[in-house]
């Protein structure tokens, strides 16, 4: 791991994976980062505006029915499903793994998590790596946009519609 900003760079899947084999409380975050987030210690519902009691973020763990599967294509799948915040969010909204508690859900069923512990950013080049392992499975996997305009990722514009609330830290 290399660091950035007094945090830990993840540079590989398999780094992830080994995280995620360890700590079954993982969670990865598309956002400014700690330093934004942490002063602020909750999301905000973007159609709303309500303060939510908790950051907005998707959980790493790896579930049971998941069974004996890679997890670094667990993780793929995880990191994929948002790869779209970076464009739609703006500059300064990456990647980050955290560790923490579930205080609630959010709006789109995403765990709201306290008690954040940040763990390190996620590396350009894991996102390029998560990337090309889900190009390498037979099915089609959409990201998880939002716009109905989802033809650069793949699935033909199929976008469920629901608002989404997980880089809304300016």
């Amino acid at each position: 791991m290399g660091r950035t900003h007094d945090l830990p760079v993840l540079r590989s899947l398999q780094e992830l994976g080994s995280l995620v084999r360890r700590y079954p409380d993982l969670f990865v975050r598309w956002s400014r980062g700690p330093r934004t987030d942490l002063g602020a210690s909750a999301s905000t519902d973007e159609l709303t505006g309500v303060r939510m009691p908790g950051l907005s973020a998707n959980p790493l763990a790896v579930e049971p029915w998941w069974e004996d599967r890679p997890v670094e294509l667990w993780v793929a799948r995880r990191l994929h499903d948002y790869s779209h915040l970076p464009r739609d969010k703006g500059p300064g909204v990456r990647a980050w793994v955290l560790r923490g508690r579930i205080e609630g859900r959010g709006p789109d069923n995403e765990p709201l998590v306290r008690e954040v512990r940040p763990i390190g950013w996620v590396d350009d080049g894991v996102i390029k790596e998560a990337q090309a392992e889900v190009d390498r499975q037979e099915g089609a996997w959409g990201t998880l946009r939002r716009d109905g305009d989802d033809t650069d990722a793949g699935n033909g514009g199929a976008g469920n519609g629901n608002g989404d609330a997980r880089a809304d830290d300016r």
